[in-house]
């Protein structure tokens, strides 16, 4: 599965210390959020970021490293521009402190809006290539 990452996943050494394998495909941005800061980075909705596409088959590692199942992060699937999909993992800014208000579209809990949002289309992944 490819993966968009845009934090402490672009360090080869911090992938390998949480997935057994994995290939960086590529540069790529993220079309329709921009990067925000706080104790751990995140996205909120308009602009773009600047990431790499990680290649791994080993997701459940990259769920708990992300704290899925507790809520920190949620994975949802972007659509690229190439084709196919690429996962993305979006932070609960209320959770990780962030340093500006950041408002995901919608009613309901975090993961919801965060899907909807995705699901509808603003947000695109675009690979580099050269």
């Amino acid at each position: 599965m490819d993966v968009f990452v845009y934090g402490t996943l672009t360090e080869p050494e911090r992938v390998s210390a949480v997935v057994d394998s994995f290939v960086f495909v590529g540069a790529a941005v993220l079309e329709g959020c921009h990067p925000v800061t706080g104790r751990y980075p995140t996205l909120a909705p308009g602009g773009e970021t600047a990431g790499r596409l990680l290649r791994t088959d080993d997701i459940e590692a990259l769920d708990a490293y992300e704290g899925v199942d507790s809520g920190l992060y949620v994975r949802v699937s972007a659509q690229r521009t190439d084709g196919g999909t690429a996962a993305v993992y979006v932070g609960d800014p209320d959770r990780l402190d962030t340093d500006e208000s950041v408002e995901w579209p919608g009613d309901g809990p975090f993961p919801a809006r965060v899907r909807r949002y995705f699901d509808a289309g603003p947000a695109v992944v675009r690979p580099e290539h050269s």
